[in-house]
């Protein structure tokens, strides 16, 4: 192959590349202005208890990223579960929560949702040193770093029917999605400023520290246990209650509240005041 042809092909790969991301841009920004059938806002104010909380502009803008999501992501139920309209409306109204007010790119690096009717069974592998070891674990959801996301459809509407509780395995697990941006899950997403990142890393490890004190005080009550596993899983469990519990976060965990606000460009505590 000449070194001319080669180029060639690089720059025609470029060229459609560029229209592809064009195209794209363009197919997500007609999503976003079409108006969400009302039949569809309908499920969202049954099912996502968050939704009637949200200023007017939120909700027309939740609408638009709705559309996407749904244009974007695959459904797919399991252990007999059908997929119905009312199941996709009430993940992508949950999920879209944590793309407000952020550009239109939607949880990028999956498609697929797998859906089952309840709590389900699946296989976990433990290592210890050269020992590795088998389990059934029964769970809620989870989300494989650039993999699917698996749910619970009665844990999703446990969750998303009480605003208030902490609990929302939809918010849990895109948290996920979100703090993958940086190729891992590390509690650490991509944040919207380089200068953001040094303070970022000492709130949250500081934070995650104290929730672990409180946890063996058995005087935690704002964030859920289940985040002193790792510090992804605490970032996931602090977008539940900062979306859920925001008042308590902000008067009791008040900077852990202010790097959440600054990374989602949210205040949710002000939806309730």
């Amino acid at each position: 192959m000449s070194l001319y042809l080669f180029f060639g092909l690089i720059f025609t790969a470029l060229l459609l590349w560029l229209s592809f991301k064009q195209l794209q841009k363009f197919r997500r920004h007609k999503l976003f202005l079409k108006p969400l059938a009302p039949e569809s806002i309908q499920i969202l104010e049954n099912n996502v208890s968050i939704y009637s909380l949200l200023p007017e502009a939120l909700k027309k803008e939740l609408h638009g990223r709705i559309n996407i999501f749904l244009n974007e992501k695959e459904f797919i139920g399991c252990a007999g579960l059908q997929i119905s309209n009312e199941i996709r409306i009430t993940i992508a109204g949950n999920a879209c929560l944590l793309l407000l007010k952020r550009d239109k790119r939607c949880f990028p690096g999956f498609i697929s949702i797998l859906m089952y009717p309840d709590t389900y069974v699946a296989k976990e592998v433990k290592s210890d040193g050269m020992v590795e070891s088998h389990e059934q674990s029964t769970r809620s959801g989870e989300s494989w770093l650039r993999g699917p996301i698996v749910l619970s459809w009665a844990d999703v509407m446990r969750g998303s029917l009480d605003p208030s509780d902490g609990h929302n395995v939809v918010l849990h697990e895109f948290a996920h999605k979100l703090d993958e941006t940086n190729n891992s899950m590390n509690g650490l997403p991509v944040l919207r400023d380089s200068s953001h990142y040094a303070e970022w890393a000492t709130v949250l490890s500081k934070e995650f520290d104290s929730l672990l004190i409180r946890v063996n005080r058995g005087t935690n009550s704002v964030i859920d246990a289940y985040g002193t596993v790792s510090p992804a899983e605490f970032f996931a469990v602090a977008t539940e209650s900062f979306f859920e519990k925001p008042a308590q976060m902000k008067a009791k965990l008040p900077e852990l509240y202010q790097q959440l606000e600054r990374f989602y460009n949210l205040d949710p505590a002000a939806w309730r005041s």
